[in-house]
């Protein structure tokens, strides 16, 4: 594939590197890069019978299974993500539902965050979901129906100890094509608290591929949790406030609102100094 639109492979990689950086109440950031899949939810089957390396709802050196995502019961994801969608008004009518996320490394796996991509039949993208998870064992979507314009949603969820639920996130998403780009600022009163950048290339999806993967980042699915709680066990040394864990909300799911590109770049230029981690 070239650009944007919908994809007609099963499955592919995307060769990523993420940024967390904190500006409260001092800063922080890092980096470290990553292996993803964009799976056809309807299609991953397809995808893992023509991979060694890559086997579905099954043990595998590298697995994806349906229950790890959406309602966690191994049903559909396809009707699973199209009824999240027709709640928020976004009927796909059909189209393709691309699902970016890790797959399991030697049977393990923790996704903070997976993006539910839905397309029309003529493949514009219609819709997103940010299923985002917490090292509890919870989860949160906040669904997106103007994908293409920046989109703000009310934090609803709990994801760190170490910030209130509280404030706004602003979504900026680059459809995906031969490059992914994703950027989410977290703001308190206008002020830039978090900011989580994910972003790469597009590679093709082999044994060969898989198996660099493993040689390179063996540890990868595992370095997630381990990366998140060191990076806890440094921000609590340095003196940041622990906030207990609340109640998660009521409801499952959070609506992401389009707002304008001209009200994006006043809020970023609000902070632009604060913005160089």
């Amino acid at each position: 594939m070239t650009g944007q639109g919908v994809d007609t492979a099963p499955a592919w990689g995307y060769l990523n590197r993420t940024l967390h950086a904190r500006y409260t109440p001092f800063k922080r950031a890092f980096s470290y890069r990553l292996f993803q899949i964009m799976f056809d939810v309807d299609r991953v089957s397809e995808a893992a019978q023509h991979l060694r390396l890559l086997s579905h709802n099954r043990p595998g050196v590298f697995s994806f299974r349906d229950k790890d995502h959406g309602p966690r019961d191994g049903g559909s994801l396809r009707a699973w993500s199209e009824a999240l969608w027709r709640d928020h008004g976004v009927r796909l009518d059909g189209g393709a539902v691309h699902l970016l996320c890790f797959p399991r490394m030697l049977g393990f796996v923790f996704n903070p965050l997976s993006v539910f991509l839905g397309y029309g039949p003529e493949g514009d993208l219609r819709g997103v979901i940010y299923e985002v998870r917490n090292t509890f064992g919870e989860a949160h979507c906040y669904v997106a129906t103007t994908p293409a314009e920046p989109h703000s949603a009310a934090k609803a969820f709990h994801v760190s100890p170490f910030f209130d639920v509280e404030g706004d996130y602003l979504f900026s998403l680059q459809p995906p094509g031969d490059a992914f780009a994703l950027r989410i600022e977290n703001r308190t009163e206008g002020e830039l608290t978090h900011l989580a950048t994910l972003a790469g290339v597009r590679t093709a999806l082999t044994d060969g591929r898989l198996a660099r993967v493993l040689v390179t980042m063996p540890l990868m699915t595992l370095g997630v949790v381990v990366a998140i709680h060191w990076q806890a066990l440094w921000t609590w040394l340095k003196g940041a406030r622990y906030r207990r864990k609340p109640a998660p909300p009521l409801t499952p799911a959070s609506p992401a609102i389009a707002i304008s590109p001209a009200k994006t770049a006043s809020r970023r230029a609000v902070n632009r100094k604060s913005l160089q981690p």
